[in-house]
């Protein structure tokens, strides 16, 4: 009897597995997302349409055996639907925080204490403007109403309180959509103020990106560097080897990995994470330092014990 030709074709990509035959792509395990720390995930409902809702981010991420999440949208505080996921899921931290974008009222004070105050205390991140700031504008060349956090080379009065409130709450500051200059004045300023958690915004972004020196500047100043994978897809990717680069001649442990997804047309979190994995450790990223990048450093960050 003839062997059914679509048969020869399947063995001839298989390996035996117990008398069966089994795919050799079926043996390929997914990389481990166990532990890693997403800071920067968007999310369903919000003013731009979504791929995903919040507690769908949560459930995957959770199911992925990660440790925590971050939800982060421009316009509005997080810090109440971080706690609403937190009740509706379960088993896994999640966190939330507020965008000093306009709708927020810009450089206000008061919006960030009202954001601690949430019941649950799950809102533990300040970002400066994003597309509000004006860096955005600049870079963009748009003309739209911007929000200002640097004047004549020092932060602007408002930010003042700003520190305050994050290093009486022990909040995450975090530098937004401002330029690298911007975001070490910035930087400098928070850290003689007391703030101890601080974090650039995705560095190596298309309109926040920093040169090595810069990004020198901001690690030594006590910041970690946010990495993201949305940076590395679109219509002008940043090759993952600048990346990879970056990680290394700055050193690993001022690094923290996040996905920045939720866009439609974008792979889902999770699989943005594992992709940005892959990706890394093709281009030399070791083991040990993916782990500080993923899980330790982003942690840390947070509060969570290693």
């Amino acid at each position: 009897m003839k062997t059914p030709r679509i048969f020869l074709i399947a063995a001839a990509f298989a390996l035996p597995l117990g008398g069966l035959f089994c795919p050799v792509a079926a043996q390929t395990q997914p990389v481990s997302l166990e532990g890693v720390v997403d800071f920067h995930a968007h999310s369903a409902p919000d003013v731009t349409k979504r791929s995903i809702n919040s507690f769908e981010v949560v459930r995957q991420a959770k199911a992925a055996g990660m440790r925590a999440v971050v939800l982060k949208n421009h316009y509005v505080s997080t810090a109440a639907l971080a706690q609403l996921a937190m009740q509706e899921v379960g088993g896994i931290e999640v966190y939330g925080g507020i965008v000093l974008n306009r709708s927020a009222g810009g450089i206000n004070p008061e919006a960030v204490r009202r954001m601690v105050e949430v019941e649950g205390k799950r809102g533990r991140v300040v970002w400066c403007p994003t597309f509000d700031a004006e860096n955005q504008a600049l870079v963009t060349h748009s003309n739209q109403p911007f929000v200002s956090v640097v004047k004549d080379g020092k932060p602007v009065p408002a930010m003042a309180e700003i520190f305050q409130l994050a290093a009486q709450n022990d909040l995450v500051f975090a530098t937004g959509h401002s330029s690298p200059a911007e975001s070490i004045i910035l930087l400098g300023a928070a850290k003689e103020a007391g703030v101890k958690r601080l974090l650039v915004t995705h560095v190596l972004s298309e309109t926040t990106r920093a040169n090595i020196e810069q990004m020198k500047t901001m690690a030594g100043l006590g910041a970690k560097l946010e990495v993201v994978w949305l940076a590395h897809l679109g219509a002008k990717p940043l090759p993952v080897s600048v990346c990879a680069e970056a990680i290394k001649a700055v050193g690993a442990e001022h690094f923290l990995m996040s996905s920045d997804l939720g866009q439609p047309g974008n792979p889902v979190h999770t699989e943005g994470l594992r992709a940005f994995i892959t990706a890394l450790k093709a281009a030399g990223i070791t083991d040990r330092e993916i782990d500080l990048i993923t899980r330790k450093n982003p942690a840390h960050l947070l509060g969570l014990d290693p």
